[in-house]
């Protein structure tokens, strides 16, 4: 049972709230103010029980701890940065809101930056906001997570970083899911309705997805004994209007594809833009399918069918495995989170030709 405390937030009857303090916490829940501070610092060794107290009577008080003094108290930072350079708006926003919930729940803090991977000087420029802001650690997403230089200057700063969808040994600790595997079982979907001329529009080459992406819609074909036709894979960005410019050049072939398959939600999209455009009906003329099953895939008409990939919990994920290894919890690792196959309205049963 919680014992009573002094009625600080009153204000001395001047109806303002005052700032709950740590003192008021440790009071609440029957426990020293080092076992708070150990609560919220993420200590091992803590009780569950004492643990649940503390964190009822800071939820009962609306107890924040203060970031700077946790940090002049200790070495930490308690804060971690999320870096960024993806054309998805999207597929960023999902990540965002896992590792938001990730921190809010250690009492992190989080900074956001983008980082354009295809200008120099932007190893030098993470390496700026390590300096400037001091992050206990990074989280980073493709194609971040396999930029060797960076992970290279990381190492060498002694940067702690998780990462989500690292290819294979680019991260030690972070989430990942099985993209080939997948796709592969997207491409025996679309093949049992029928369709033999499927299509594939890429993501950017700099991306570790495009690689396993372009590995599963290759699996799909030789599994079914489909031929793969060179002319039916376009580069793309991952990108609205990547997806728009590659459907463009498909659908003018002298034999088009009856089925095309978009690197993300993004680029499936903007192929449905351009089928629109050209006054095709999805998915009677033409089957579209993407990946991520961001907002965006439920929005569009047809809806998308698409892979889920979990982002919002990869970024949770991610950032969890980082936050107990900065705190002492364990030593992190990559965990592999399912996929599942999202079947809507933008696949159908190829159309019959002459």
């Amino acid at each position: 049972m919680m014992r009573p405390t002094r009625d600080r937030q009153a204000g001395k009857g001047d109806g303002r709230r005052m700032r709950a303090r740590i003192e008021d916490v440790a009071a609440a829940a029957g426990v020293s103010m080092k076992t708070v501070s150990r609560v919220f610092n993420r200590e091992p060794n803590v009780r569950e029980d004492t643990r649940l107290k503390v964190e009822e009577a800071a939820r009962q008080l609306r107890y924040r701890p203060n970031s700077s003094a946790r940090s002049l108290a200790g070495r930490r930072s308690y804060l971690i940065s999320l870096l960024y350079d993806n054309p998805s708006s999207n597929y960023i926003m999902e990540i965002i809101e896992g590792v938001l919930a990730a921190c809010e729940q250690a009492h992190y803090g989080l900074t956001l930056r983008p980082v354009d991977f295809s200008r120099r000087g932007h190893v030098e420029s993470v390496e700026g906001l390590v300096n400037q802001y001091r992050p206990d650690g990074l989280v980073l997403t493709p194609p971040l997570t396999d930029d060797l230089p960076l992970l290279r200057r990381l190492r060498e700063l002694d940067v702690r970083y998780a990462g989500i969808s690292a290819k294979r040994n680019n991260a030690r600790i972070g989430a990942t899911l099985d993209e080939r595997a997948a796709v592969a079982d997207m491409m025996a979907h679309v093949i049992a309705l029928g369709h033999r001329r499927i299509a594939h529009i890429t993501g950017h080459r700099s991306h570790g997805a495009r690689a396993w992406r372009l590995a599963g819609y290759l699996d799909g074909l030789n599994q079914a004994g489909i031929e793969p036709d060179p002319a039916l894979v376009i580069e793309g960005e991952f990108s609205f209007e990547s997806g728009i410019a590659g459907a463009r050049r498909l659908l003018d072939l002298d034999d088009p594809p009856t089925a095309i398959f978009g690197a993300n939600d993004d680029t499936a999209c903007g192929v449905i833009y351009e089928a629109a455009a050209r006054g095709l009906a999805v998915p009677d003329q033409l089957s579209v399918f993407g990946f991520d099953d961001t907002p965006m895939s439920r929005q569009v008409w047809p809806s998308l069918s698409t892979i889920r990939q979990p982002s919002r919990d990869m970024g949770r994920i991610a950032a969890r495995q980082l936050l107990d290894e900065i705190s002492g919890h364990g030593a992190g690792g990559i965990v592999r989170v399912p996929y599942q196959l999202q079947i809507r309205h933008s696949t159908g049963p190829a159309p019959q030709r002459r």
